[in-house]
């Protein structure tokens, strides 16, 4: 028996029976998508219709779903959208005391409910001034009562939409517009709206109500299934999570994967984003083609005018040469009427760099016909097909919608077979804006406006497109990538050189800010590394900025202008190294002029004396979140490092470098003591700079025991509420491979968090060894800080001991 047939022979007016029935519809696992919607559609009509019959209503009446429910698909927790119609001749009292025969038992259930009374002049007027409220009337379907009303209703407003598409069609592409503003790109997304951003469901009615107007119809194919995977996603959402929402949550994203009996939630994630990328480009067209007939409506009248009705209809669209077998028409690029894909294989790629070069987009014919018919290229490919690929990367910020269409038809995969690997990919690093391929897009994007620095841009935007191909596959993504990288060179139609220096470019794409932001760059050991990976002068440049675009498409988190800083010193340094010159040596570098006037002032009043020095900000940039330079001057004793980063986390300042080194002063400026100078970099949690003098106040209270920082800390943390959220992995600490003659270099990886820096002071200090430095780099919700430690008399920890601080510094973090 079906849940259907167990419905039957309940109460089929009564809430219990439809309660019951709707709960075991829900939860039969043999029924689901498509045919459990339209099923629950089903007997939510039949339960409302009982209810408008046992109220007797009187006639020139009917209930009316619209929206989602008119459409017959109705997810386990979607609103009931409802109009009670009426043609105005029954009493108002009337129609009153049946809508709250229809609402309250919704209501007693827990539904939500979307409800309207109104005549059909009223409903037409309304969707004449409200443009959701037409949207949801043109999927009006009848529930129960007179069908004729409905019917008439439903004619009158297609009728009225059709007449009005050429005014209200832009105010929906408008709506649409604001909507993907506010919710961002669905198939970018890590926690997508799965109805409200762009390429959800609301894009996918958006296009229904253009193919109603009769202006213009969207592409069709996969656009069915597209949203059918959506709705099924939402549905999943609503099983999964009891609640009525449209945003997969992270933490909601196993549960729906299994609920739709897929793998995990990135195979979950890479279907919604394949779904809501055929909504997104299917809007596209859609809405182009939309304001092309729109315009030609609007301007042929005029033209008509002035050049006689004849004349006018004899004016073929002026087509313009953009390359061999391309042409502008329309304001989009389309093929020669000469052109001949099947005889020429370069012809998507030409045709795809001129569309870009002339900032156009490339027509849905167009991309069609050359998926249809182009040659395929030979391997490796010829210098032409090569060439227009560079000019396509070259394009900026037009090649991302040139790229989308040759994606939609399949023609990327089809020129570049490992790109399938890395399409819709979903990066679970917060810091990510973007899908693993389209950060790559992204990046020969940011890449592009860089090609004057280097010597080969066409290296660099290759390098750009590749840098993270081997992310489609197990294992350290720059090692698979090097692989990947090679061969794709290859067959694009480089020479062993270039394919060499591309592969290089690949391999070490991390490796210059990886460096500079953990690294100690005053180390010899650190250049010389990363001089010995470079290789040459040419590489290191096209490192560098390839560094720099990989950062800006990966998002605001990843770059800033102290990071470019940092880059651009490490750069200086090892194109010294591979120009010949020798690097000084850190230990005979004297101190500062006002390091040396911290360190007598502080050996002067044995007490800390600090200074706080912001740097400018540059005309046309952008705040600078670490900005900021705290030195520190303390007469040499323990205890210093836990003290000073405790008072900077006690006062909401977050640490993102910390130097530490001990200056002897000469006799006659400090009778040759010792003193620890600490060069941080440090920027406000929130809110402004705290003042000098009380950080300087605090910290003399700490170094003399009067405050208990860990107390405070640990007071601070207990007032804070617990938020439920993603279980944060433990920390993890491990002895840098990449040695150093000055300290043996440790590894921390753990949760960003208050005091952190605090609490690996307080293990240093208890395992007796000396910080000489800390690189502090903090990616979203992750910190991965690098330690040069050595034992107090400044010589390297043994490999044993090493290891036994690494574990120490582990189960402190813990």
């Amino acid at each position: 028996m079906t849940s259907l047939d167990a419905h039957k022979e309940t109460d089929d007016s009564g809430p219990s029976g439809y309660a019951a029935a709707r709960l075991r519809l829900l939860t039969e696992k043999a029924r689901s998508g498509p045919p459990r919607r339209a099923a629950l559609a089903r007997l939510t009509d039949d339960w409302l219709a009982g209810l408008f019959e046992a109220a007797a209503p009187p006639r020139g009446v009917a209930l009316v779903a619209v929206g989602g429910y008119g459409r017959g698909e109705l997810s386990p927790r979607s609103d009931l959208d409802l109009l009670l119609l009426h043609d105005g001749s029954a009493d108002p009292r009337t129609i009153a005391a049946l809508a709250d025969r229809l609402w309250y038992p919704v209501w007693d259930l827990g539904l939500a409910l979307d409800h309207s009374v109104r005549t059909t002049a009223e409903a037409r007027r309304t969707a004449g001034e409200d443009l959701k409220v037409q949207l949801g009337l043109l999927d009006a379907r009848p529930v129960a009562g007179d069908p004729a009303l409905v019917a008439a209703l439903r004619t009158t407003v297609l009728a009225d939409w059709r007449n009005q598409a050429v005014r209200r069609l832009p105010e929906l592409d408008a709506l649409c517009r604001e909507r993907a503003e506010r919710s961002g790109e669905l198939p970018y997304l890590l926690e997508p709206d799965l109805k409200e951003a762009r390429g959800g469901l609301r894009d996918a009615q958006a296009l229904r109500a253009v193919a109603a107007s009769w202006l213009a119809d969207a592409p069709r194919e996969g656009l069915d299934d597209a949203r059918r995977r959506l709705l099924d996603a939402r549905d999943a959402l609503h099983l999964a999570t009891g609640r009525t929402t449209d945003r997969l949550a992270l933490q909601d994203q196993d549960a729906v994967a299994s609920e739709l009996g897929l793998l995990d939630a990135d195979t979950l994630l890479r279907q919604v984003y394949e779904a809501a990328r055929t909504v997104s480009y299917a809007s596209d067209v859609t809405w182009r083609e939309v304001n092309r007939v729109i315009k030609a409506r609007t301007t042929r009248p005029r033209l008509r005018t002035l050049l006689g009705r004849s004349g006018a209809a004899k004016t073929p669209p002026p087509r313009t040469p953009l390359a061999e077998g391309v042409v502008e028409m329309d304001g989009e690029a389309v093929l020669a009427l000469g052109a001949r894909p099947e005889r020429d294989p370069a012809l998507p790629l030409r045709a795809a760099a001129a569309a870009a070069q002339a900032g156009l987009p490339l027509s849905l014919h167009a991309v069609r016909r050359l998926a249809a018919t182009a040659a395929p290229l030979p391997v490796p490919w010829p210098a032409e097909a090569r060439e227009a690929l560079v000019t396509l990367l070259g394009a900026g910020e037009t090649t991302v919608p040139v790229w989308e269409a040759l994606e939609a038809e399949g023609i990327v995969t089809r020129l570049l077979p490992d790109w399938e690997r890395v399409r819709c990919r979903p990066q679970r690093n917060p810091v990510h804006t973007w899908t693993v391929d389209r950060h790559l897009v992204e990046t020969a994007v940011r890449a592009a406006s860089l090609t004057r620095r280097v010597h080969r841009p066409d290296l660099l935007l290759v390098a750009a497109l590749l840098h993270d191909i081997g992310k489609g596959w197990p294992g350290d993504h720059s090692v698979a990538g090097e692989t990947i990288a090679r061969d794709v060179a290859t067959r694009i139609g480089f020479d062993r050189a270039d394919t060499a220096v591309i592969a290089t470019a690949v391999r070490h794409h991390l490796l210059l800010v990886d460096t500079a932001t953990r690294r100690d760059l005053d180390d010899p050991a650190t250049v010389r590394t990363v001089a010995d990976a470079v290789g040459t002068l040419g590489t290191l440049e096209l490192l560098h900025a390839l560094t720099e675009a990989d950062a800006l498409a990966t998002g605001p988190a990843a770059w800033s202008s102290w990071r470019a800083s940092l880059v651009t010193d490490l750069v200086k340094r090892v194109a010294a190294v591979l120009a010949g010159d020798e690097l000084p040596d850190p230990e005979a570098a004297a101190p500062s002029a006002e390091q040396e006037r911290l360190g007598i002032e502080a050996l002067r009043t044995g007490e800390p004396v600090l200074a706080l020095h912001t740097e400018p900000v540059q005309a046309g940039e952008e705040p600078e979140p670490v900005g900021v330079e705290l030195l520190v001057a303390v007469p040499e004793r323990p205890g210093v490092l836990p003290a000073v980063a405790g008072v900077l986390a006690l006062h909401r300042l977050t640490v993102r470098a910390a130097e530490l080194r001990a200056v002897a002063l000469p006799r006659e400026l400090g009778e040759g003591r010792p003193v620890l100078i600490l060069d941080w970099r440090v920027a406000a949690e929130y809110g402004s700079l705290p003042e000098a003098h009380r950080l300087r106040a605090d910290l003399a209270r700490a170094l003399d025991g009067s405050l208990d920082v860990p107390a405070r800390l640990a007071e601070r943390d207990a007032a804070q509420p617990r938020r439920r959220g993603v279980t944060a992995p433990p920390p993890r600490v491990t002895v840098a491979e990449a040695g150093s003659r000055l300290a043996t270099v440790l590894e921390v990886r753990a949760q960003d968090a208050p005091g952190l820096l605090h609490r690996i002071g307080r293990a240093l200090e208890g395992a007796d060894v000396r910080l000489r430095s800390a690189h502090v780099s903090t990616l979203g919700a992750n910190a991965v800080d690098t330690l040069y430690v050595t034992r107090p008399d400044g010589s390297l920890l043994a490999p044993e001991e090493a290891a036994g601080l690494a574990k120490t510094l582990e189960e402190a973090l813990r």
